[in-house]
């Protein structure tokens, strides 16, 4: 299965919660013995990590949903920017598969 793209805005100092469902020939894939992560770098090569968001497979697994979530101020220490990420999830027999990458714009926070 090839990664999904996806663009997302993340608005600086608000929570970021998202629900996915990962679909293969248009049908829910089962997570079932899964695990999922996601991070977001300045660059694909860049060694440091701008934001872990948190990656939680939802019950039931065989829906297919994952939620993603970072906090308010969590969200709030990144610098308004373009940056990348992906999304992988992780069978129990320790096969990576990445579903899901693109960009994501942070837009930056008035109110504080």
């Amino acid at each position: 299965m090839a990664a999904g793209k996806h663009n997302f805005t993340l608005e600086q100092g608000a929570t970021f919660d998202r629900e996915i469902t990962v679909q293969d020939n248009s049908l829910a894939l089962n997570l079932t013995g899964y695990s999922s992560r996601m991070q977001m770098r300045s660059t694909h090569d860049s060694s440091s990590i701008a934001l872990t968001v948190t990656a939680t497979i939802a019950s039931p697994a065989s829906q297919g949903k994952i939620n993603l979530t970072a906090s308010a101020s969590a969200t709030a220490a990144v610098e308004e920017g373009i940056y990348v990420y992906d999304l992988e999830i992780e069978s129990s027999a320790g096969s990576v598969t990445r579903i899901l990458e693109g960009q994501i714009t942070v837009t930056p926070e008035v109110t504080r």
